[in-house]
């Protein structure tokens, strides 16, 4: 079982030592026996807030659910462990708007706060303090503790399943949020969703729709960011929640493709997710997105389907979807630029530097791994057994070439106006000739490129006839570029 930080059993100790109960719950629980460490640290105890409040000096205590904020002492904090929830049991009852609780009540039991859980996984308590607590039904002894376990937690652990606490129904219509929770903890935890959960899921799938997209959004980016995104969706869409949530990818689904593809374009989509090399959210949403307007665009030409354009239709699309999921501006913009361009054309020997540098104009220097990455998931998640053919390989070392620019005037700590102001000289061949000494200078001595120093090298060099300076600086600059270059192509294996 994974470790508890200090700094949480100080808290409980000071709970008991009060003479209250006081428990580590939920999925900090959950991630304990699976020896993961916990992002978070809940606590629950008898104790009532205002009793919770004078009890330490840090606290912050504004909401109506009996959860006081209590702050880590700064010797204690650590990056993931900054303040600690500790809240007092609690039974709800009504929840009229599918979400939240109409009434909260404090209680004094700690397993009527257990029963008002989602899953059997997050509904057990632990304490490592077992000297005031007797062993007795459902409390068992463990790693020195006590654990409280009513609904066979450790049992669905153990066989790798979500399953709802109680019955299903009743915890998807208390908060609908559950259901998307269901398959995220699935595919967070490498685990199924036991049958009759699913089968509420399905049943109840529509009351998403009185959830918040904020709260979607959040749940969407997590099951992107888990290692089975694709499962995720694929989840989404059998138990019924993708209708709500994206419609357009159902739209997807039975849409036949060309005989370039093996799949249809939902298969595609979520295969093409399944295989995209990026871990980033961003990247495998426009991933499961990138083809979402081949629907609106598919038109038969003697008997085969074309899908011009679609690019830039499912690009207006996604700016729709993101936007109405909630994600930031930034985030929208960038999932809307890699769908835009993924259909790039790249052929080695009819692409130029110059096309390149385009592209790179277009997309942006910052986004070309991603879009490679994307244009990688296209292709595999077309059935295609090779993910780097040679072109886009080459691609790779032409963007690298081109970005980079190894060596160039650009890299010098001095330009061609700071130059000409300097030296009092107007536009003309000799500003190129001296910043091509400089850098051909900078090339053998790279702690020369600041600007003091190249400024008086400057001087220097504007007093001297730089014919034979410039002819030996420009062979010195042709000698590194084309042994950056060759150095480029031996790291994409391209000749």
């Amino acid at each position: 079982m994974h470790p508890i930080p200090s700094a949480i059993t100080a808290i409980m100790h000071t709970l008991e030592t009060a003479g209250f109960e006081a428990f580590i719950v939920g999925g900090s629980v959950r991630d304990m026996l699976l020896n993961r460490a916990p992002k978070d640290w809940d606590i629950t105890t008898n104790a009532r807030p205002e009793q919770i409040v004078d009890l330490f000096n840090d606290t912050k205590y504004e909401n109506k659910f009996g959860t006081v904020l209590i702050s880590i002492p700064d010797a204690e904090r650590t990056a993931t462990l900054r303040s600690v929830e500790t809240t007092t049991y609690r039974s709800e009852q009504g929840y009229r708007d599918r979400r939240h609780p109409d009434t909260v009540q404090f209680e004094n039991d700690i397993e009527k706060d257990l029963e008002r859980r989602d899953f059997t996984v997050n509904a057990m308590a632990y304490t490592p303090s077992s000297a005031t607590l007797s062993e007795g039904e459902r409390r068992f002894p463990l790693d020195g503790g006590i654990i409280i376990d009513l609904f066979g937690g450790q049992k669905d652990l153990q066989k790798k399943v979500i399953r709802a606490v109680g019955e299903p129904a009743d915890r998807f219509k208390e908060d609908a949020l559950r259901m998307l929770r269901a398959v995220r903890f699935a595919v967070q935890l490498g685990f199924e969703i036991e049958p009759k959960t699913e089968r509420a899921i399905t049943k109840f799938a529509g009351a998403i729709k009185f959830i918040a997209n904020e709260r979607i959004h959040d749940e969407l980016v997590k099951i992107l960011q888990s290692k089975r995104p694709a499962d995720g969706i694929e989840w989404l869409h059998t138990t019924g929640l993708l209708r709500y949530i994206i419609p357009e990818l159902e739209d997807t689904v039975g849409v036949k493709q060309n005989k370039h593809h093996t799949y249809t374009v939902f298969k595609h989509l979520i295969e093409s997710l399944r295989h995209t090399p990026s871990t980033d959210y961003r990247v495998r949403l426009a991933s499961l997105l990138h083809d979402i307007g081949k629907p609106k665009t598919r038109v038969l030409r003697n008997g085969e389907a074309t899908f011009y354009n679609h690019e830039y239709v499912g690009a207006k699309m996604t700016r729709r979807i993101v936007t109405r999921l909630k994600f930031s501006r930034e985030d929208t913009g960038f999932i809307v630029n890699l769908v835009r361009n993924h259909m790039f054309y790249y052929n080695v020997g009819e692409v130029t530097e110059a096309s390149v540098r385009r592209l790179i104009k277009k997309v942006g220097r910052e986004n070309l791994r991603d879009l490679i990455d994307l244009r990688v998931a296209d292709r595999l998640g077309s059935g295609t057994p090779k993910a780097m053919p040679y072109k886009l390989r080459h691609l790779q070392y032409m963007m690298e070439k081109v970005q980079n620019d190894p060596v160039s005037v650009k890299m010098l700590a001095i330009n061609g106006d700071q130059l000409m102001s300097l030296l009092g000289i107007e536009p003309g061949p000799k500003v190129g000739a001296i910043l091509e000494v400089l850098l051909a200078e900078v090339i053998e001595e790279p702690a020369k490129n600041d600007y003091d120093t190249l400024a008086a090298r400057a001087r220097e060099l504007n007093k001297m006839d730089l014919a034979h300076l410039r002819a030996a600086a420009k062979e010195t600059i042709k000698e590194k570029r084309e042994h950056e270059d060759i150095k480029i192509k031996q790291k994409h294996w391209v000749k």
